[in-house]
């Protein structure tokens, strides 16, 4: 943009880009009182190009990141390649701020892995003031919703908080952009009651349920359809719990969301709704709404987060329900027309022999049914009340049938993967403490 004060240069990495896209949505609501150019850099190389360029033509350079906490270790190397490429001095008037669930969850160790400043809590609104006094050479330490040193060029600082962010309702941002073509699926609900113990969602956005209205998700829809885009899809952490402020779910708000979306995308789009990225809960899962869902979506693929065939395992885990509940939902979801897969997640704490063959067993009897496996490893994220339980390991019974499973087609997922990096997830954490150990530690670190 010519006059351009700010390079607003986003860290823009595939599968991370929800969040982002929530960011830019705000600030079109509230942009900053100077001009600034925005940049989505696809690639570290693009990235430290752009903050070469800028520093080189004088302009104040603000770089956003934001990334779950598997993805941390590859961020924090990224950070110090750009900064080893662009030496910056004082004056030079680049800061690099990191947000999302690991920087809230571990701003202290997010700042002293190099990022300026951490955005702690929802985004939106943090960003749009961020933004605001970067672009306008103001103080941006201190802001609500942030974290940063007290001593800055300094890994051995300690915390420093700013006040609480404003949490604002879901329908005073768009989902996405409105005037830039960058489109997501549409976030309906955010925060959880179910706190999960190895889920960061309602640790990050408190452990109630905040809805956007009909109309909001309306009007997204629209601009979908300007676009000519067909596929409406939804994040929310349970589908069917859109609308209810508890664990019962509101069929009939459920409906109306459905039936608008159908209304305003029009006779040539598709409304997803309870596949990825969204789920359904095993006992939310009836005759009445799997009907009233056929009605208006076109998934007949549905996800059913069952994530453990113990009961012991379950209960332990805070999930509010027993395995014999999944699989009377996978046995409706087979009746009434769709294909259910269902998240499995080995190694969770609590997992002993006895209860990684109850899971197979269940496994057996799903896949039986006709129920495909998704098959996850326990990861100890950052920010939950399990961040500091041992990683997931697969036993040699649970790798095996997981290998038949495979050539039957009945299972897919990412679980060796997730494995190994749960495995330097948990090396990280204790190298981290071994850092900390003897501090004195005046102000509470993490998130």
């Amino acid at each position: 943009m010519p006059g351009a004060v700010l390079d607003l240069v986003v860290r823009y990495r595939k599968g991370q880009t929800y969040g982002v896209h929530a960011l830019l949505a705000a600030l079109e609501v509230e942009p900053p009182s100077v001009p600034y150019e925005l940049h989505l850099a696809r690639s570290v190389e693009e990235l430290t190009d752009v903050v070469r360029a800028g520093v080189a033509a004088g302009r104040r350079v603000l770089t956003v990141w934001s990334f779950y906490s598997p993805d941390f270790p590859a961020a924090a190397a990224e950070l110090a390649q750009v900064r080893a490429a662009v030496p910056e001095g004082p004056g030079d008037g680049v800061v690099h701020v990191a947000g999302g669930v690991h920087a809230t969850a571990e701003p202290l160790v997010t700042l002293r892995s190099g990022w300026d400043a951490v955005a702690v809590g929802e985004g939106e609104g943090t960003f749009v003031t961020l933004v605001e006094a970067v672009a306008t050479g103001a103080e941006y330490r201190g802001l609500a919703g942030t974290a940063h040193l007290d001593r800055v060029d300094d890994p051995a600082g300690r915390l420093v908080k700013g006040p609480a962010a404003q949490r604002r309702p879901l329908d005073h941002y768009p989902a996405f952009p409105h005037t830039r073509n960058l489109t997501s699926p549409i976030e309906i609900t955010r925060g959880c009651v179910y706190a999960c113990k190895f889920c960061q969602t309602p640790f990050m956005f408190s452990a109630r349920f905040r809805h956007r209205s009909v109309d909001s998700v309306r009007e997204s829809v629209r601009v979908m359809r300007g676009r000519a885009l067909r596929d409406v899809r939804f994040v929310t952490p349970t589908s069917l719990s859109y609308g209810s402020e508890g664990d019962e779910p509101d069929l009939d708000a459920v409906e109306e969301l459905l039936a608008a979306c159908r209304d305003e995308i029009g006779p040539g789009g598709r409304v997803f709704f309870g596949s990825f990225p969204s789920e359904l809960r095993p006992e939310h899962v009836s005759v009445e709404a799997l009907r009233m869902l056929k009605k208006h979506v076109h998934n007949r693929d549905v996800i059913v987060g069952a994530q453990s065939g113990s009961d012991d395992v379950l209960a332990l885990s805070g999930r509010g329900h027993g395995a014999a509940v999944v699989e009377d939902a996978v046995r409706l979801c087979v009746q009434e027309g769709f294909r259910p897969n269902v998240d499995i997640i080995f190694g969770m704490p609590g997992e002993g022999g006895p209860q990684a063959l109850e899971t197979v067993a269940l496994m057996d009897r799903l896949t039986a049914l006709g129920a495909r496996i998704h098959a996850h490893t326990f990861m100890p994220l950052p920010g939950t009340p399990w961040r500091n339980e041992p990683p997931g390991r697969l036993d040699a019974p649970t790798r095996r049938a997981l290998a038949t499973l495979t050539t039957r087609g009945g299972v897919y997922g990412s679980w060796e993967k997730q494995e190994g990096i749960a495995a330097e997830m948990a090396g990280a954490r204790s190298a981290d403490a071994g850092h900390r150990q003897g501090r004195p530690r005046r102000l509470r670190e993490g998130g």
